[in-house]
């Protein structure tokens, strides 16, 4: 049995909002080369990247090699993207760890 892509399996999910949103924080949490595979998944699963460098004015090989693992965007072009997806990024406060009791 062929195995099937992450974006195949999780194709309805990653076009849900809500999945989407903590996907994306989840992947952002875990490094930036995991936040830029996990956003390439959801521009998949979604309008696809022909329709996204269309919708950016970012050329399609621009694209792959931005959402690439060991791609280096510039900021606003990660905000371009989002923003074609319907989404944003926001800063929120870390929240505070605890010391353990002694």
């Amino acid at each position: 049995m062929k195995l099937k892509d992450i974006s195949e399996t999780f194709k309805a999910d990653l076009q849900d909002p809500e999945f989407v949103q903590m996907y994306l924080e989840e992947a952002l949490q875990d490094g930036l080369s995991n936040f830029l595979l996990a956003l390439r998944y959801v521009v998949q699963a979604n309008q696809g990247m022909s329709a996204i460098s269309q919708e950016t004015d970012l050329g399609r090989e621009s694209l792959y090699k931005t959402l690439a693992e060991t791609g280096n965007p510039h900021f606003a072009t990660i905000d371009k993207i989002l923003k074609s997806l319907g989404l944003r990024l926001s800063i929120v406060t870390e929240p505070a760890t605890q010391a353990p009791s002694a």
